[in-house]
């Protein structure tokens, strides 16, 4: 087992020179590596089960109070639990100057991807009548979510008036009715853009701004957390994200440091005019010293 860890804490990607974060150090992340232990961990117990050993070599990390039944019990690999990546404003600004060069089509894409906090295949699978552009907004359809749960989100006026221009555009490649964003290429004229094609040009508008870790995720990432920081109540910002538990909305706020920052602000408050309040004393008692 110990073998087969060290293997798979070394082991390459397959994806080579597109991986964008190694949260490992070689190829495959952090939770990569806890799903390939699940499987190996279930057969162990299939033996233990059957009579065939008496423990499981595959721990699970879990903690006994009582130090007589075993304390913690550590994992093979420990589990981490990262914050995602955003941009900086800067890094920011240098990619939107890198994508003002892009296709309305590609422009359009991010913008509604920032805009309404969109995954990857919530966006590539948008359809012509999923649009409401009289109320400015879209309806994600139940069967490209994450959780299976329909949901209706809104979108600026600026990114209204690059999908007005892009559906102008889009007439010319073809009017029928269907999926909204289509492929433009030589081999795959008029079809449905696919979440490939899509991932390629987010990697390839990423290294042109010098920011390797920007993916097709980062601009759900970015505008989450901007709604915290903007002082949106954490369910407002679940319904809007469609999460199932605002347990993963929780991220976004700890990201934001919304809370944080407030709370350092109340207490800085305190501390300040409490440390006003002792000069002030201190000088009171001088001059009644003085006197």
């Amino acid at each position: 087992m110990a073998a087969f860890v060290k293997e798979l804490a070394t082991r390459p990607s397959r994806r080579g020179g597109n991986v964008v974060v190694l949260d490992s150090g070689a190829g495959l992340a952090n939770a990569t590596l806890q799903q390939r232990l699940v499987p190996v961990r279930l057969f162990y117990d299939y033996l233990i089960e059957e009579g065939l050993r008496e423990s499981n070599p595959v721990g699970r990390g879990r903690y006994t109070p009582v130090r007589k039944f075993g304390g913690h019990q550590r994992g093979l690999v420990p589990r981490l639990t990262k914050l995602p990546w955003i941009p900086s404003e800067q890094q920011w600004l240098d990619l939107l100057d890198v994508a003002r060069e892009e296709p309305v089509r590609n422009r359009v894409m991010l913008a509604l991807a920032y805009d309404a906090a969109l995954r990857r295949e919530e966006l590539c699978s948008l359809r012509t009548d999923d649009l409401d552009p009289a109320h400015r907004t879209l309806r994600i359809r139940a069967e490209t979510t994450k959780t299976r749960r329909e949901r209706v989100v809104p979108y600026s006026a600026a990114t209204g008036v690059l999908l007005s221009g892009y559906l102008t555009h889009r007439a010319t490649i073809s009017r029928a009715r269907g999926p909204l964003f289509l492929s433009e290429s030589r081999r795959n004229y008029g079809q449905p853009l696919t979440l490939w094609t899509w991932s390629k040009v987010i990697r390839r508008v990423g290294l042109a701004a010098d920011l390797p870790r920007f993916s097709t995720h980062t601009t759900r990432h970015l505008c989450l957390t901007d709604l915290a920081r903007m002082g949106w109540e954490l369910h407002a910002i679940a319904s809007f994200a469609g999460h199932r538990s605002t347990e993963s909305t929780l991220t976004y706020i700890h990201l934001s440091g919304r809370d944080l920052a407030e709370k350092l602000n109340r207490g800085m408050q305190q501390i300040h005019s409490w440390r006003v309040d002792m000069l002030t004393r201190a000088a009171r008692a001088s001059e009644a010293v003085a006197e």
